[in-house]
């Protein structure tokens, strides 16, 4: 009789365990979690703004010295593959769906099959099954259906069906409690009698807010969400992040990508936790533009952003995990020069105060008054610091007027008209041929390159801190961050 009740006792004992440990592993799964994705953001754009940052910071510094950025300091590091179905140089889509769903696709669709047959079922839904409660949201630098974004909440053949991405969103199934960025490229169908997307957001319970005053009130009463930030470029994405710190120092009231994450976490907050994924979208449009201090800025304010997720963090250090990564990295930026050789010289690129794309809006202002060489001379010193001055590092020589003079005179030439060659085309890669030329000018004296105006194969760097991030240490695949996601908040999949 003792015996049995030994045996008794020890069932009982390995039983309360089990669920004591049980509930133990459940209570470790963090209430709240953040995917912070820089499209375009590989390793080459982060060493860059570390450099740009640290030679900033130590002017005078006898040897280089690194900066830090927001993440760069997270105590787990893992790396992922980023290939899909169809290449070893992905598209944002197919590499996006490939962390939402777990499954490799083809490039240009969203969460779709391989044969494009059947929808994938995506994180943000098996968090909605989940029964915990949690909040979703999405927030962007771009426009609302653009790939990244659209991969957390839609499925679609093709990433260009823009008005049935932005309808899954709106929709009475949607999967979202927040979504900021731009606004919808498509807010009508392509036959243009479907209704408005924006009108079917408010039939299905979403507070539409369009102002930065609203976006600042924003709060845990706000509802349902979507945020169209104001001043918006007309492609549908926010202001680069060079152009915006231009816009503020000149008095405008500019809303930034970490307002958004700001806002987002004042929306989502609640007992029950969030998941929230945020792109930093234009470093990637940068870097297809070769525009190196214009990725660098983007990075800059990706890093700004997930700052703003580091201090909620901090007021929840036992409940809060943050995962940064990217989708792949764009147009093969490399440190170091022929000509510059074992120097680089990061100051160079301080002078430079716009974008390409706003650039872009010089050289047609330009071309509209029918302005000579001379004065493009004049819009490039005081936008870039590429001078006629001998005594300045930024001096530019024959041949670099010599480049300069023959984008400037293809660039006058409105764009229908322009008969470009072979080397033209493999010299400008469709932009601007001025404001490539510039770039590549100023990017080459500083002692950096591209190789692509297209995506590279590279594998990324996964960062990652709080509850559970050591499961994102490691080499693996980039569908595993689904599965770690999965794994770390408990759901079944």
């Amino acid at each position: 009789m003792k015996k049995l009740l030994c045996i008794a006792l020890i069932l009982a004992l390995m039983l309360t365990t089990g669920t004591f440990v049980m509930a133990e592993e459940a209570a470790a799964a963090p209430k709240y979690v953040f995917l912070f994705i820089g499209d375009g953001q590989g390793i080459p754009q982060i060493t860059a703004a570390q450099f740009y940052l640290g030679t900033m910071e130590n002017p005078d510094a006898s040897m280089p010295v690194p900066g830090h950025l927001s993440f760069t300091q997270f105590p787990y590091l893992g790396m992922v593959t980023t290939y899909d179905a169809t290449s070893f140089c992905p598209d944002s889509s197919s590499t996006a769906s490939a962390m939402a769903s777990g499954e490799k696709i083809l490039s240009g669709s969203l969460n779709f099959n391989v044969e494009l047959t059947d929808p994938l079922k995506i994180i943000t839904e098996y968090i909605k099954e989940s029964g915990t409660g949690r909040k979703v949201g999405v927030a962007t630098s771009v426009s609302l259906d653009h790939a990244t974004p659209s991969a957390f909440y839609a499925k679609a053949a093709s990433r260009s069906e823009y008005y049935n991405i932005a309808t899954q969103g709106m929709g009475e199934n949607s999967v979202l409690d927040y979504l900021a960025g731009g606004a919808f490229v498509r807010e009508n169908g392509p036959d243009g009698v479907d209704e408005n997307v924006y009108e079917i957001g408010k039939r299905n319970g979403f507070n539409i807010v369009d102002t930065n005053e609203g976006i600042r009130a924003l709060n845990s009463e706000s509802g349902k969400t979507l945020v169209l930030t104001p001043g918006r470029e007309s492609d549908g994405s926010l202001h680069y992040a060079i152009d915006s710190e231009r816009r503020m120092a000149q008095g405008e009231d500019v809303i930034l990508l970490k307002d958004l994450v700001e806002a987002g976490i004042n929306v989502l907050d609640n007992e029950n936790g969030f998941f929230f994924m945020v792109e930093g979208g234009k470093v990637d449009w940068a870097g297809h533009a070769n525009d190196a201090v214009t990725s660098i800025r983007e990075t800059l304010n990706f890093s700004d952003a997930i700052n703003v997720a580091i201090q909620f963090a901090s007021e929840h250090p036992d409940e809060t995990l943050i995962v940064v990564t990217g989708d792949h990295e764009t147009g093969g930026l490399t440190i170091g020069f022929a000509t510059t050789k074992y120097d680089t010289h990061f100051n160079y690129l301080y002078d430079q105060t716009i974008s390409f794309y706003d650039f872009d809006k010089v050289i047609e202002e330009l071309r509209a008054q029918g302005a000579g060489f001379t004065a493009a001379l004049a819009e490039i010193e005081k936008y870039y610091g590429l001078t006629m001055s001998s005594e300045s590092p930024l001096y530019m020589t024959e041949a670099d007027l010599e480049r300069l003079e023959y984008a400037f005179n293809l660039s006058m030439i409105p764009e229908d008209d322009r008969e470009l060659t072979a080397a033209d085309t493999l010299a400008y890669g469709g932009y601007e041929p001025l404001s490539m030329a510039v770039c590549h000018i100023l990017n080459n004296k500083a002692g950096i390159a591209y190789t692509s105006y297209s995506h590279t194969g590279l594998q990324l760097p996964v960062y990652a801190t709080g509850v559970g991030a050591e499961k994102f240490a490691g080499l693996y695949d980039n569908t595993d961050i689904f599965f770690k996601m999965a794994d770390v908040m408990n759901l079944e999949v």
